[in-house]
């Protein structure tokens, strides 16, 4: 799988990971890779609790986190605080942590 077929990309301040996030599952949990219609590449993620008041945004943040490893101060929100297309920017202060997520986003195929 090449990185352009990954919802990672580097940039400037950290990764941007590009996910589309169902609220009010029946379970928290990172399911896979889509493609979207206009070709980009985002993984999808659901989450228990309900888009309001940024519930569903924290616990997607808090699953990731978990997932991969990293803190909750590695992750924030950048895009998409009202809609199920979100950008999340990981730190990447290490500057390992872009091979691992594409290393680690292979593994759901």
């Amino acid at each position: 799988m090449s990185k352009a077929s990954l919802p990672f990309r580097q940039t400037a301040d950290g990764i941007a990971a590009h996910i589309r996030l169902t609220p009010k599952a029946s379970k928290n949990a990172i399911n896979g890779l889509d493609r979207l219609a206009d070709g980009a590449v985002v993984l999808k993620v659901s989450v228990t609790a309900v888009p309001e008041k940024g519930k569903a945004n924290k616990a997607l943040l808090k699953l990731l986190s978990k997932t991969w490893g990293v803190g909750m101060r590695s992750l924030r929100l950048i895009k998409g605080t009202k809609d199920r297309n979100k950008t999340v920017l990981v730190d990447d202060a290490d500057g390992q942590t872009f091979q691992i997520l594409c290393d680690w986003a292979q593994t759901l195929e």
